[in-house]
């Protein structure tokens, strides 16, 4: 059996792995970004100690939390590529001129896996367009004009990414049915592309599942509520950014929000809990002035903290190469 990470393999491309090879060659190139670690198959080796990897998470970490929800032999398969996945980004980190992860929680873990690389690695924060992903008077609502009256939750993602399944499939079956139970006019949108079967099984009066959109803002910009119900997040999820650029009040689970600079109750709200999503729900719905509040704050918070243009300033330290050799 191949000894090398599934991950590898999924984005194994020939033809681009050609064409990285004749930028390089046909370029004056003085350095290397990867986007990560499954992309940095596609960069010579010679190139490492002039290549940047942005990790993001720990991806090798995620593998084995899916492992434990999963039964055999899915959990043997997940283990072994957690496994083989960690063997590559510690031989990665250890060659590249230096590595970001989405979070000093990220990068303190990965830490512990691979100390010897401790020295060559910082944590870089994701960033958000906050100029496109803002409120636009052009946008009109892309809900179901009889559901004017109803509040409209909506959860955005890549609807085949196992995480987003789990997340909907969870808040759909331990919270949204209770809210309809009280009262029936919520409306859950799931928007995002490729929905699994188990995605797709949630339509129905009261779930709509969007499949592929051609812009995401509309559903943002009128929703009542955002949702990230996540059970398995690592770092900072961009889902949260753009909602809360669009000025959003975003409910989330602990995990997700205490991965981001913020300050709960005030630019967004935390839940655990069945019971916390309902409160949390219930009190923004009972509030719209306070909800308005958030969703501004929220905005703020974004525009100070996430835009591009201050994170990127981080990384420019990391560029200022010598001239490169010729062999190179």
């Amino acid at each position: 059996m191949d000894e090398s990470p599934l991950t590898l393999n999924y984005y194994r491309s020939r033809n681009f792995k050609k064409w990285v090879n004749a930028v390089i060659s046909n370029n004056k190139i003085d350095a290397i970004v990867v986007f990560s670690s499954a992309m940095a198959q596609f960069v010579e080796i010679d190139w490492y100690s002039r290549t940047l990897v942005d990790f993001v998470d720990v991806d090798s970490q995620k593998w084995s939390e899916y492992a434990d929800k999963k039964n055999f032999p899915i959990s043997w398969l997940y283990r072994r590529e957690s496994k083989l996945l960690l063997k590559y980004e510690r031989f990665l980190a250890s060659k590249v001129k230096h590595s970001f992860f989405v979070t000093e929680k990220e990068r303190n873990i990965f830490s512990n896996f691979a100390p010897d690389s401790v020295l060559k690695t910082s944590s870089l924060n994701n960033g958000v367009d906050s100029d496109f992903f803002t409120q636009n008077d052009s946008f009109s609502s892309p809900f179901i004009e009889d559901e004017n009256e109803c509040t409209q939750i909506v959860f955005t993602g890549a609807m085949d990414y196992w995480p987003n399944v789990d997340a909907v499939t969870w808040f759909f079956e331990n919270v949204f049915k209770l809210l309809i139970q009280k009262k029936s006019n919520f409306r859950f949108y799931i928007v995002g592309r490729n929905p699994t079967q188990a995605v797709l099984n949630l339509n129905s009066k009261f779930v709509v599942v969007t499949g592929t959109v051609a812009d995401v803002r509309p559903y943002l910009q009128f929703a009542k509520i955002v949702v990230a119900p996540l059970r398995i997040a690592r770092g900072v999820q961009n889902k949260i950014l753009e909602a809360m650029s669009m000025q959003k009040p975003v409910i989330a689970s602990v995990e997700c929000v205490r991965a981001i600079d913020s300050t709960d109750g005030v630019d967004i709200l935390s839940a655990e809990t069945p019971m916390d999503f309902i409160n949390k729900i219930d009190f923004l719905i009972a509030d719209d002035q306070r909800a308005e509040m958030i969703g501004r704050a929220a905005r703020i918070n974004v525009e100070d903290k996430y835009s591009w243009h201050s994170h990127l300033k981080k990384i420019d330290q990391y560029l200022e190469f010598d001239k490169i050799e010729d062999v190179l």
